[in-house]
């Protein structure tokens, strides 16, 4: 969980400088400092940047980094997050290891986009300060071992804001963006259309360089998601919390899409943001990545054949499927006809829902699937409640319409 900072009352100018050199300063006669000291100077730098990024200062953001090239770094890392303009920037200290005049820090960073995130975003830090002339700076902020890249840290980032969305792109030109940000602010009011709970109703969309950059902000290897065109990322969250989300394109499978196959992209990830907070541990992916396909299918006349194909084919090789998609049929990294025909069960299972108990159903289904207390019998129990079959009744009816749709 992030913490937030406590909001109090700023010092004026001067006393704020003077304060800051106070906590960043130390004896310039020389004298050690002991481990407790360090950490607080250590946590007043980082203060201090969290201070600098909320007023937009970037004087104060300069002030804080070591100075030569680790300067010209976080002069180009304060032009981006400028772009961003995160209303929260927080860090929290984890561990401090003074070594002479460096020092190696573990921190989360805590931050927050003012109208489009409803939590914060915590991401892990590594970073390194040195003291000079009796004065601790930072010499590097970087993502902690395992943890992923963030955009700011790609390069030049360039951000473009919607109606309903802020675009975020690296290596990218300004109106690719502007048509990406254009989809964005369409699939918002088609999600409402079939997920009319409350929900932000906003995106944030990052566009990296490549493929291996979408990578490096997922923590994942690229060959896992090189046929992916987005992924949307954030935490499984509540009613009451509900996580900030990003939706991230591969920029080389997406330029491969259609028009539709963008809209559908767009619409399929605003629909894993809408229902974030009624997506829990008990939801499987059959259901979360079925009910995101019929979002993005809803209206478009596509016929089952159309839509699945690959498990059109098994059909007809007398392979059709005898149980719902598992987690496991959903790798990235799997077979990519066993991903694809992963994706069309788990469609035709929510569409034959929506058929045949109605769309209102097919929503009280998904919520009630995420409100059970874990995997084991969520769709048993979901299906009982909402639906008035058994798990067995529902998994038999899916079969028999997957051949009757695709035969």
């Amino acid at each position: 969980m992030a913490r937030s900072r406590p909001l109090r009352p700023r010092p004026g100018r001067a006393a704020a400088l003077a304060l800051l050199l106070l906590l960043l300063g130390g004896c310039a006669g020389g004298g050690g400092e002991s481990g407790g000291d360090t950490g607080t100077r250590v946590r007043a730098v980082l203060d201090a940047r969290g201070d600098a990024v909320r007023d937009g200062d970037r004087a104060d953001w300069l002030a804080t980094a070591a100075p030569g090239s680790a300067r010209e770094r976080a002069g180009t890392v304060f032009t981006n997050l400028d772009a961003l303009r995160p209303s929260a920037w927080d860090y929290r200290v984890t561990s401090v290891r003074p070594e002479g005049d460096r020092a190696a820090v573990r921190a989360t960073l805590s931050y927050r986009v003012e109208g489009y995130d409803s939590a914060p975003v915590t991401v892990r830090r590594a970073l390194t300060l040195r003291r000079v002339s009796g004065r601790w700076y930072v010499s590097a902020d970087k993502p902690a071992p395992g943890a992923p890249q963030q955009l700011w840290e790609q390069g030049r980032m360039t951000a473009v804001r919607g109606a309903d969305s802020l675009v975020l792109g690296v290596g990218q030109p300004r109106a690719k963006l502007a048509d990406v940000a254009g989809l964005a602010d369409d699939a918002v009011p088609a999600v409402r259309r079939v997920w009319p709970e409350r929900w932000a109703g906003r995106l944030i969309v990052l566009l990296p360089a490549s493929l291996d950059r979408m990578a490096a902000l997922l923590g994942e290897k690229p060959a896992d998601y090189r046929g992916i065109a987005a992924v949307t990322t954030g935490e499984l969250g509540s009613a009451a919390h509900v996580p900030a989300d990003r939706v991230t394109v591969n920029p080389e499978a997406y330029e491969e899409l259609g028009a539709f196959g963008k809209r559908f992209v767009l619409i399929h990830e605003a629909t894993h943001v809408a229902t974030r907070s009624a997506t829990t541990a008990a939801t499987p992916l059959w259901l979360s990545e079925g009910f995101a396909d019929w979002s993005g299918y809803h209206g478009s006349g596509r016929t089952p054949r159309q839509v699945a194909p690959e498990l059109a084919e098994a059909v007809r090789e007398g392979e059709a499927p005898d149980t719902l998609p598992t987690d496991a049929d959903f790798a990235f990294s799997g077979d990519p006809g066993r991903l694809a025909r992963a994706y069309e069960g788990g469609w035709l299972a929510c569409r034959m829902i929506a058929e045949q108990w109605g769309e209102p159903k097919l929503r009280d289904f998904y919520r009630a699937v995420g409100e059970h207390e874990g995997r084991d019998g969520a769709v048993a129990a979901a299906a009982r409640k909402v639906l008035g079959v058994d798990e067995a009744e529902l998994v038999g009816r899916w079969r028999g319409y997957v051949r009757e749709q695709l035969a």
